[in-house]
């Protein structure tokens, strides 16, 4: 252990000796960084620990230093909004009861991208673990994760060795923790080749009196830090900092040390023994003493200096007191590494023994894992100076201002142009053939090798499972602990986003991803209430990669504002949580434009919701949403080869009508199953319906088109099963909001898939599609299994 901290000068050293400095300390700083750190930060030569802090601190990952100023474009409040995109996780009520007490749906969006693309099963399990902790430290109940991934070409042995790992780190660590998995998204594309994304979201419920914040509360003085969970070691250090770097193959086997290592079972002990915490202080009044928050980025430097600095204050952290499990760290290690499974309270003196008595007497954290306790390691100070000593030796001393606030950057936009063309195919002499080939496809065949993996019943609040609807569907509140009135209530979660609409135009790709969204929580009947999302590009630093992030975030402005939310007309969608990953880029390239979008939706009565499969011979099948020549970016395409360029283009004028009416006539009881149109088009959304209750069905598709367009365009939509008795008043629900309709046809006992052919139907050759259901299913069920093996 060094006995003075080391100083790095760099007053007297050329740009190029700077450069090398830095490298050499293996800090990611660039020039002009590390000098702005020296002459107008701390106006002295900093501290290697100082370095390190900012190069963590002012990452991309912590400081969104290139995307900020177009983030504050998001609208983040509004009437359900408790709390926006400012603290660990994001909450909108979700159910009122009959005293007015709201309850709130907290929502955290994360992504571990880097760390999945170099040790996948790690990556992953780790980067639920985090999701998981910044939920629970805004004095939240987890109730359910979800994940939204991206890998490369599935021919490729490395993708597959990628799936695999990352697939078996979510369930390896959702798994253990008792929470389900409610819904998700895969897509494979060989712009991923390098660069995976994992992307997690994490619900919790908390009544709105109960949240605890992430920041010390006024009147602090004298508030002590409290560190609890598994003893520091070197796991992750670095690992913020890594997140906001091009990835590199032959840096791989380096990097590893950047990826945490994750204990799922110490989690879970640490959940119940928050729980137990949050009800003792409620019963004491203490719920708003107290600040609390989840180490990630940055470890024990990030999460002390944020909680201090967003009350208003400073900080006194001694190093010697972080429990360690490893002899003879670097201070800077014990400071910034990411090991897991920690969190850190703020509180008053007088609490200090008694919390200290909870984790390490009551719930026995030295007895379940080795090393793990509750210690004391600093204090608050109220003049702003965030400070450090190791030894009795400082080895940060900075505002904490200065090291929150990062830096900012104004990168220059480029917004390229794609010369794009539709391709000439000559129309499928057999529309069986190519039905079969979408539904076995590996971006539309069945998610069970993913879904299987997972435990979705667990907590028994789950009311449909992911791959049974567009959208999973929860019942939060169904225990006796909760007011009787508010019991009844559902919550729906969907995740999307299409990269071959992305690889077209990264504003209607953007826009894409949240109407689709948000029609998924429609199909369920759930009203839709807020966004989060993950928002993964390429190198910021290319102003061609930054223009297609300024792009991006322009379509989901455009989109939120043009979504209504039912109870509050007057207010539009809001976006609640979420976060940048930028940097997804290698030596062959970026990813495609990836804005990572989740929708939470809420139903007054989760009995309700519907599925999207057909429950009944006989009854209407309605189509809402025209069909349009919007091939470009479809799976259609794709077999093919071929990217085109008209994707579809959401009618952002009408949408909110559309979606409203929807959920108006689900939750009214008039429509029997609903299923969005998207990924090889109505054909494909059809055939979906069937499977699980083996319904056949009847279908003539209006409209003027190609035949190919008609039956695989990916214009946005839905299909509705509608019983016969109901027609009228479904009907009229559609008309008071002035969204039209089509009657395609009828569910029928024969189990067939058949669609008609418009143009002749008077003959037994009139079906463009004519195909017994079970081979279909087979197609379906079996695509990405045969991929994967």
């Amino acid at each position: 252990m060094l006995a003075t901290p080391e100083y790095l000068d760099f007053t007297d050293l050329s740009r190029d000796e700077v450069h090398s400095l830095l490298r050499r300390n293996s800090i990611n700083l660039t020039i002009d960084e590390a000098l702005t750190i020296q002459t107008t930060f701390l106006k002295r030569p900093p501290t290697l620990s100082e370095c390190i802090l900012w190069s963590i601190q002012g990452s991309e990952h912590c400081s969104y230093k290139s995307s900020r100023k177009y983030l504050q474009n998001f609208v983040t409040s509004g009437p359900q909004v408790i709390l926006g995109p400012k603290e660990d996780a994001g909450i909108v009520s979700v159910a009122t009861d009959h005293h007015g007490r709201r309850y709130g749906l907290v929502v955290s969006h994360e992504s571990h991208n880097h760390p999945s693309q170099i040790v996948p099963y790690e990556g992953a399990a780790t980067g639920v673990g985090g999701n998981v902790r910044d939920v629970c430290c805004m004095g939240a109940e987890v109730i359910a994760v979800a994940d939204s991934l991206r890998f490369g070409d599935i021919a490729q042995p490395k993708t597959t060795w990628i799936h695999a790992g990352v697939v078996s780190g979510i369930a390896g660590y959702g798994n253990p923790l008792g929470v389900p998995n409610l819904a998700g998204d895969v897509y494979y594309d060989a712009g991923y080749n390098e660069n995976c994304l994992v992307t997690v979201v994490t619900l919790g419920i908390v009544p709105e009196a109960d949240i605890i914040h992430s920041y010390a509360p006024s009147n602090a003085q004298d508030y002590v830090f409290i560190l609890v969970g598994k003893p520091t070691d070197n796991s992750g250090f670095g690992g913020a900092s890594f997140a906001s770097a091009e990835l590199h193959a032959d840096q791989h086997e380096q990097n590893k040390g950047a990826v945490q290592e994750p204990n799922a079972f110490l989690q879970r002990h640490l959940l119940k023994a928050n729980y137990a915490l949050f009800r003792q202080l409620k019963s004491q009044g203490q719920l708003q003493r107290v600040g609390f928050k989840d180490l990630g980025a940055g470890g024990v430097a990030c999460a002390s200096v944020e909680l201090a600095d967003a009350g208003g204050y400073g900080a006194d952290i001694n190093i010697d007191w972080v429990p360690t499990s490893m002899h003879d760290l670097h201070p800077a290690v014990i400071l910034c590494s990411e090991t897991q499974e920690r969190f850190m309270w703020i509180v008053p003196p007088e609490l200090v023994e008694m919390i200290l008595h909870h984790y390490n007497e009551v719930f026995a954290l030295p007895a379940v894992s080795t090393g793990a306790r509750a210690a004391v390691v600093g204090k608050i100070r109220g003049d702003g100076i965030y400070r450090v000593t190791s030894h009795g030796q400082d080895i940060v001393h900075a505002r904490a201002s200065d090291i929150t606030k990062g830096l900012l950057y104004d990168r220059p936009v480029v917004m390229a142009s794609k010369f794009l063309t539709e391709p000439e195919l000559p129309i499928p002499p057999d529309f069986n053939v190519v039905l079969l080939q979408l539904l076995a496809h590996e971006n539309i065949a069945s998610r069970a090798p993913l879904i299987e993996m997972y435990d979705k019943q667990v907590q028994g609040r789950t009311v449909i499972e992911a791959g049974m609807a567009d959208a999973g569907v929860l019942q939060p509140f169904n225990e006796e602990r909760y007011p009787e009135e508010i019991r009844q209530v559902g919550i729906a979660l969907s995740l999307d986003q299409n990269p071959r609409y992305n690889k077209i135009d990264a504003y209607w790709g953007a826009v894409n991803a949240v109407v689709e969204s948000v029609r998924n929580i429609a199909a369920t009947g759930a009203t839709p209430l807020a966004l989060t999302d993950c928002l993964c590009f390429g190198n910021p630093e290319k102003p061609e990669q930054m223009g297609e992030f300024v792009a991006s975030v322009r379509g989901i402005v455009d989109a939120c504002a043009a979504i209504t939310l039912q109870d509050f007309p007057a207010a539009t969608l809001p976006i609640i949580s979420g976060n940048v990953s930028l940097y997804n880029e290698s030596q062959t390239g970026a990813i495609p434009p990836s804005p990572m979008i989740c929708c939470v939706g809420q139903l007054p009565d989760v009995s309700k919701a519907v599925t999207k499969h057909l429950q009944q011979t006989g009854s209407l099948l309605v189509l809402v949403g025209a069909r349009h020549a919007e091939c470009g970016g479809s799976v259609y395409y794709q077999l093919f080869n071929q990217l085109g360029s008209q994707l579809p283009k959401p009618d952002l004028q009408h949408i909110s009508q559309e979606i409203h009416a929807v959920v108006t006539a689900i939750q009214q009881g008039l429509v029997l199953s609903a299923h969005d149109i998207s990924e090889g088009g109505i054909a494909v959304a059809l055939a979906e319906m069937c499977f699980k209750n083996n319904v056949g069905f009847c279908v003539t598709i209006p409209g003027d088109l190609p035949v190919d367009k008609k039956l695989f365009s990916e214009s946005g939509g839905f299909v509705l099963e509608v019983a016969r008795e109901q027609w009228q008043r479904f009907q009229a629900v559609f008309r008071e909001r002035h969204v039209p309709i089509f009657l395609l046809g009828q569910t029928q006992g024969d189990p067939l898939i058949q669609v008609r052919n418009q143009e002749d139907m008077a003959t037994a050759s009139s079906y463009l599609i004519d195909l017994p259901i079970i081979p279909a299913k087979q197609a379906w069920e079996n695509g990405l299994w045969e991929k994967l093996l």
